[in-house]
């Protein structure tokens, strides 16, 4: 690995489209890692739930976020890192250049990365996009969710990057684009 992308930003903001257009940009040299996809298989194992339907960005999953957000955080207090240890140990990160990190939500979860992999090999990029831009693409306000550290953890945190994703340009092309430039990615 030459480097880990840590992407990060509120629901509806873009992560996983922004990471799927970055991955296919550089191909087969690098590869997604998704923090929250041992965090749903767990849960939808616990509770006997569609896995599919959770890993899905549908509205299955919606139904199950609180109290999954309440769990996890549970399992984080007594191992702040298990997520992204788990998520990494499942991906054949070894096989590649690139690792994009598509769902940062916690300041524990980069504490993590750079403590693991060391900070010269962890770059950190915040997606912003409006309120108007989020709830275009179906997000409404929830609480117990939107007001939780699953949301809110970064709020205050600083960035190696931050672009805003609100233009409604179909192929994210520009964002890729300067993501490209600025990690100085080949």
């Amino acid at each position: 690995m030459q480097k880990i992308i840590l992407i990060s930003g509120k629901r509806k903001c873009g992560k996983d489209f922004i990471s799927e257009r970055l991955q296919k940009r550089l191909a087969d040299r690098a590869l997604i890692v998704r923090i929250s996809e041992p965090i749903k298989r767990e849960w939808a194992r616990k509770l006997q739930l569609d896995i599919n339907a959770m890993l899905s960005d549908g509205p299955y999953k919606e139904q199950y976020r609180r109290d999954m957000i309440i769990w996890s955080d549970e399992v984080r207090r007594r191992d702040y890192g298990f997520f992204c240890r788990a998520a990494m140990q499942q991906a054949a990160v070894q096989n590649v250049d690139y690792v994009i990190v598509s769902d940062i939500r916690r300041k524990n979860d980069i504490r993590w990365f750079r403590e693991t992999y060391g900070p010269d090999m962890v770059e950190t990029l915040r997606l912003t996009s409006l309120p108007e831009t989020r709830k275009a693409r179906g997000w409404k306000f929830t609480a117990g969710v939107d007001d939780e550290p699953s949301e809110c953890d970064l709020d205050d945190s600083a960035f190696d990057f931050v672009l805003a994703n609100d233009r409604d340009e179909e192929s994210g092309e520009h964002i890729i684009d300067q993501l490209m430039a600025m990690l100085k990615l080949s």
